[in-house]
């Protein structure tokens, strides 16, 4: 995009992406330059498996590593199409149906209801009727910032022979972890909890997740992989942001923070913008829509304004199955690059170039 822009990357504010904007602990980042040498990772990765369950209070056995998330999507695809036919919450993440692709895995589409508010009961009106197995399901929601309890997504346990679900943004959510399903695992062996610190710690050049479900599952897994699926450098950060559960909560107590009050800060501030409707999220991002005396309008040209004229990058939600070029999300920045937001799309919309969407 600089390139194409024809400037340098550090002109850029990227709001496309959903990451913390704060520096990696020094720990870290000591951590990472120690073994930038090593020959070779550990490869059962014992040391990060152990901080990771002692993190969520389970067994190590029950945890598998992987580089990123989208790994362990890879190997839960292969397992859902041998399960059967997935159902894909629309709109979604991309990256499911990507996986499943990989192994021909068959899908089906379920449309949640518009206003996304709804428990699960209610936004999966007709998961019982309809021919799928598995489902694969996020908490908070990409990209609507859907938030569900854990007692209401236990239900869809019940309901089928495999659930994936993604929590890769609930530890930006305050009061998140309460809800996470990870405790449900030891009971449920049709559940699959992953995550990421991509988002939690914004290292998504180190591609590092996880993933929680029942031994023999994960054991499976590991023998489809490649020999090496997690670097020296990704798992010796691991270890050094989650070694001290104090410091790993203390960490997260300040990205809960900043997401509650720059939530806040820029609902406010994007309802004042006329033709722009924000739309309530628990995560680090909003989804915002143009809309004028109740018709929607396209976003496309104001998203390429501001990356012309403003050095600004906003996510183009027509990747996402179900929305429109009248969509676009995004994601938490410091106030200050909030506030960089704010004041490029109120110059731009007062332009009153844009067209409706057709």
């Amino acid at each position: 995009m600089a390139q194409r822009l024809r400037c340098s990357p550090g002109q850029l504010l990227d709001a496309s992406a959903s990451l913390v904007p704060f520096d990696l602990p020094l720990s870290a980042r000591v951590a990472a330059w120690r073994v930038a040498t090593h020959p070779y990772p550990d490869r059962r990765l014992t040391a990060l498996r152990q901080c990771i369950a002692a993190l969520h209070g389970v067994e190590p056995q029950l945890v598998l590593p992987g580089n990123g998330a989208a790994e362990l999507f890879t190997w839960a695809a292969r397992d859902s199409a041998e399960v059967g036919c997935s159902l894909l919450p629309r709109p979604g993440f991309a990256d499911y149906a990507r996986a499943l692709d990989c192994w021909s895995g068959r899908s089906q589409p379920l449309r949640l209801p518009s206003c996304w508010t709804a428990q699960p009961e209610k936004a999966f009106p007709s998961a019982a009727g309809v021919n799928a197995d598995v489902l694969w399901v996020t908490n908070p929601h990409n990209p609507t910032g859907q938030f569900w309890s854990r007692e209401a997504l236990e239900l869809l346990l019940q309901r089928f022979a495999l659930v994936i679900c993604d929590e890769a943004f609930l530890p930006l959510v305050p009061h998140g972890e309460e809800q996470s399903l990870i405790p449900l695992v030891s009971s449920y062996p049709n559940l699959v909890v992953i995550r990421s610190l991509t988002k939690l710690y914004g290292i998504a050049g180190l591609r590092l997740g996880y993933a929680v479900a029942q031994p023999e599952r994960l054991q499976r897994w590991a023998l489809w992989r490649d020999p090496w699926p997690v670097n020296a450098v990704a798992s010796a950060v691991g270890q050094a942001l989650l070694r001290s559960p104090e410091r790993h909560l203390a960490w997260v107590l300040r990205v809960q923070r900043w997401t509650a009050q720059e939530g806040a800060w820029l609902q406010q501030q994007l309802a004042a913008l006329p033709g722009i409707k924000p739309m309530p999220s628990a995560a680090n991002y909003l989804l915002i829509r143009g809309e004028r005396e109740g018709k929607p309008w396209s976003l496309q040209p104001l998203r390429e304004a501001l990356e012309v004229r403003h050095r600004i990058l906003l996510r183009d939600c027509r990747s996402f199955e179900g929305l429109d070029d009248s969509w676009l999300r995004i994601g938490y920045q410091s106030r200050r690059g909030n506030r960089r937001i704010i004041r490029a799309m109120r110059i731009e919309l007062s332009a009153q170039r844009y067209p409706s969407a057709g």
